[in-house]
């Protein structure tokens, strides 16, 4: 599963957890950086969520080349990192990035994927994760994306939990109301290199403090 983020479970998207419009905001790339070391080890009953190193950089690399992956991300065409530009809306990430965590199994440390809570402004962050496709299926994808709601308002003392997706992935649109997210608006797709199912347009899900369970 691959989303938005962007980054989250597979949608193509604004540049969210790409960064690019963080580079923008010297502001919130500040908080960004501040807020990574507050990071912390999360575990779930199946996965032991780990801010993300170099190290994982090669699992990264495997789970893009998977097309039915990146299929809501790019049209599903395996990533090529020497040749994608700079304005992909999607992420890439390389270990280095902060508020990315990878996701393993807590039983063998078999890799699952990566999960991803970017702060956008003060008080919003933008929830994302991506997993390997023998993985989906298996509610991993809700395990680990709860356990980063939970500590974007326990720790990152966030206001507002968004996400969005593209309208007909409904696995991914499943994964956020089982989360507690809420269906917000549906804005159409008006951007370059139009995918098939984009002409639907993209779903933002979102969740309050105020309304959040803490579950």
């Amino acid at each position: 599963m691959t989303v938005g983020l962007l980054c989250l479970l597979g949608e193509r998207a604004t540049p969210i957890c790409l960064g690019l419009e963080l580079r923008k905001n010297q502001g919130i790339v500040a908080k960004a950086r501040e807020g990574c070391s507050k990071m912390a080890v999360l575990q779930t009953t199946r996965l032991t969520l780990s801010p993300c190193t170099p190290n994982d950089c090669a699992d990264f690399i495997d789970l893009e080349r998977d097309p039915e992956v990146m299929r809501f991300l790019n049209g599903g065409h395996a990533v090529d990192r020497e040749t994608i530009g700079p304005d992909a809306t999607f992420l890439t990430p390389r270990g280095t990035e902060p508020y990315i965590w990878t996701a393993r199994r807590t039983a063998n440390g078999a890799f699952v994927g990566w999960f991803c809570l970017w702060p956008e402004s003060e008080g919003l962050a933008e929830l994302g994760y991506r997993l390997r496709r023998m993985d989906w299926g298996q509610g991993l994808a809700s395990e680990g994306a709860l356990a980063l709601v939970n500590w974007g308002f326990e720790s990152g003392q966030y206001d507002k939990i968004a996400a969005t997706t593209m309208a007909i992935n409904l696995g991914s649109r499943r994964v956020m109301e089982k989360i507690g997210l809420s269906y917000a608006r549906t804005v159409m797709y008006d951007g370059p290199d139009p995918i098939p199912g984009s002409e639907n347009g993209e779903v933002w899900y979102a969740l309050t403090r105020s309304d959040w369970k803490g579950v």
